[in-house]
């Protein structure tokens, strides 16, 4: 074999492991002992929108203009990988230049050597950002879930307390009790089922229809609005944890009680719908001294699925509660 073929063999190994790396469809490094990129994969040129001049013989922690000198990398890096053969998924979160916020996970092994001498990294890098995002909105939704359970079940109590009984029959209070628990199932089922577009003053009484005996609940009216199915829905699900509140611990606890409710729109540069919420004679109301899931729920779905905002004012004569969002 000549050096003309020995050149040959090399170049095509080197080509073949750098189509191998460039293959893998998450980021790659591969770093000498000094941290310096030996060779770095497609996908992390493509990912992080920088290009192989300005990467290949640069110091990791120089790169990009410095994106990648941040402090948990560089413990990862200078403390962690040191002391162990490989560390897998390790989660740095950072604003890169190109790309913005996002999570990382970042594993790091030393590339394979038969003598078990080898102080050069192979890092890979998962985008684990919209994973992330889908396990707290999963997390938000179990929380909801758990949540609605324990309301509906107190609701159901407060509903079985409030129907009166003086002066009725086994029967009469059956059908009384029935009659307001088949309103709330209807209310509930309404709410996951909408599909076209609700009408906001029908959706209003529907959904306030189960706590309205006994209860003075008034709807003033105000100029026709027409939701989405997903503001329907939204709003339908603040309504209930709102009317949920009263019931157990506001004005509709009461029989002197009484909640008005009125909205209009407001017509600057863009729709806006501003939904109030007043009660009166009940309990006073105090602001609560942990941050429930309850108010934890209102305030997400306003602002992350209603793209609006709440403002929840407990004053002594009951609670009020503002709610603006686009429409």
């Amino acid at each position: 074999m000549n050096l003309e073929d020995l050149y040959r063999l090399l170049r095509n190994g080197h080509l073949e492991a750098q189509g191998i790396v460039d293959t893998v469809p998450d980021p790659l490094l591969l770093l000498d002992e000094n941290l310096c990129v030996q060779t770095a994969s497609r996908a992390f040129f493509a990912t992080f929108k920088v290009d192989r001049d300005e990467t290949i013989g640069q110091h990791i922690y120089d790169l990009g203009n410095g994106q990648w000198n941040i402090p948990e990398l560089r413990r990862l890096l200078d403390e962690v990988i040191p002391k162990s053969m490989a560390v897998v998924d390790y989660e740095v979160e950072h604003t890169f230049p190109s790309i913005g916020k996002r999570t990382m996970l970042v594993s790091a092994h030393r590339l394979f050597h038969p003598d078990n001498n080898s102080r050069s990294l192979l890092l890979s890098i998962v985008d684990a950002t919209d994973r992330r995002r889908l396990e707290a909105e999963k997390d938000v939704l179990l929380g909801e879930m758990r949540h609605r359970m324990k309301n509906l079940l107190a609701l159901v109590q407060a509903l079985a307390r409030q129907t009166s009984a003086d002066g009725r029959s086994g029967e009469e209070y059956r059908d009384a009790f029935l009659g307001r628990f088949n309103a709330l199932v209807r209310a509930h089922d309404a709410v996951y089922t909408q599909e076209h577009e609700a009408d906001l003053k029908g959706l209003l009484e529907q959904t306030l229809k189960p706590y309205s005996e006994g209860a003075a609940i008034t709807i003033s009216p105000g100029e026709k609005v027409l939701l989405t199915p997903s503001q329907a829905m939204s709003l339908s699900l603040i309504l209930h944890e709102l009317a949920t509140n009263a019931v157990k611990y506001g004005a509709l606890s009461t029989a002197k009680g009484k909640l008005d409710i009125r909205w209009k729109v407001e017509k600057t540069s863009e729709r806006r719908l501003l939904l109030s919420w007043q009660e009166n004679g009940g309990p006073p109301a105090t602001p609560p001294t942990t941050t429930g899931f309850g108010t934890r729920l209102i305030e997400f779905s306003v602002r992350r699925e209603l793209g609006g905002r709440v403002e929840l004012n407990y004053a002594p004569e009951g609670l009020a509660a503002e709610i603006a969002t686009p429409l």
